[in-house]
């Protein structure tokens, strides 16, 4: 992977904290810490505001929890009461119980959120950052970093770089590295957003690359179910059924996400790889069939190479990569059996 040749792995500084307007944490309060990371494919120590919900019982273990790219620090709920976008499965009396556990979370770094933006954002700075704010917020150990999609991938790069703050990893459909096959799909999303901006179409290119997307989140067998009827003919040409819905999602997408986040987001999906071998903590492997982002044989390829106690669990959903989204009630068992309820600090 390239990177700059005086910031391997080996020599790059943990992360450290600047104690400079942090808002108080109750149980629940959005708060913002900035921090002092070095990242990646930056130059030196760089200044960034981390953005993070902590909520849940007042000295109970801590859980972080990270979801996709588009996945926001609401993990249970917003300040404003709405649902968070894993409420089904993170709340009180659900699998990850917030009467035992406080769960924290934060929003995704790009580039520009730093003073001195770096060429890209990895998965490494996410981690250091959660990192950085666990050790800000006087935390010390998480009881787990449950996460899905690219928020395994950042577990893995922490648990790789901060083994002394975790004990235990749960990973769903995500894996070491980016498949080349998945790569080659965001690839061709990136050329839509840059020809949008090359050619002043932001939110069109916005909406189509969203739309790309989507045809790899979701799985074929729920596609031939929800798709198969006739199309209809309006506008002067037919329309087929799974374009309403793929539209729709471009349009939804362009009121809550910008180009450049997705850009930067998307781009470090695939600078992602980290080795296995790394990383010893106990882990819980969640893998679906249908996934064809990541494919179970890469799940399968990890479970042998990590260090550590590992278990795979292979869930059946027609749903691909979203499983971790849409089958909560297949999750949930698993989630309680990987992480069990526990009280006291």
């Amino acid at each position: 992977m390239p990177q700059l040749a005086n910031s391997s792995l080996e020599d790059r500084p943990t992360a450290v904290v600047v104690p400079l307007h942090s808002r108080s944490t109750l149980t629940g309060q959005r708060s913002s810490r900035r921090l002092a990371l070095q990242p990646k494919y930056g130059h030196g120590i760089s200044h960034v505001d981390v953005r993070y919900q902590w909520t849940g019982a007042a000295d109970a273990p801590t859980i972080v929890v990270q979801g996709g790219i588009s996945a926001d620090r609401h993990v249970a709920g917003s300040d404003q009461g709405k649902p968070g976008w894993w409420s089904e499965l993170v709340g009180h009396g659900q699998a990850i119980d917030l009467a035992h556990y406080r769960v924290l979370s934060i929003d995704w770094l790009t580039p520009a959120d730093f003073e001195n933006s770096p060429r890209a954002i990895s998965s490494e700075d996410q981690a250091d950052a959660l990192a950085a704010l666990v050790n800000a917020l006087g935390i010390g150990r998480v009881a787990a970093f449950i996460g899905s999609s690219y928020g395994a991938m950042t577990a893995l790069a922490f648990a790789a770089r901060h083994p002394d703050k975790l004990e235990k990893l749960v990973l769903l459909a995500g894996a070491h590295r980016a498949h080349p096959m998945a790569t080659a799909q965001r690839a061709i999303q990136r050329q839509i957003l840059r020809l949008g901006q090359a050619s002043g179409q932001i939110d069109e290119a916005l909406s189509l690359a969203r739309q790309l997307a989507m045809t790899t989140y979701r799985g074929s067998e729920e596609f031939a179910r929800r798709f198969a009827s006739t199309p209809d003919y309006r506008e002067g040409r037919f329309h087929f059924p799974v374009e309403d819905y793929l539209e729709h999602a471009g349009r939804s997408f362009v009121q809550r996400f910008d180009l450049d986040r997705f850009l930067a987001l998307s781009e470090s999906i695939d600078l992602h790889d980290i080795a296995p071998e790394a990383v010893s903590t106990p882990a819980t492997l969640i893998g679906f069939p249908s996934d064809r982002l990541v494919p179970l044989a890469d799940l399968c390829e990890l479970q042998r190479r990590l260090r550590g106690s590992t278990t795979l669990e292979v869930v059946d959903s027609p749903y691909g990569h979203d499983a971790f989204l849409k089958e909560t009630n297949k999750l949930a068992p698993l989630l309680r059996q990987a992480v069990p309820c526990r009280s006291g600090a």
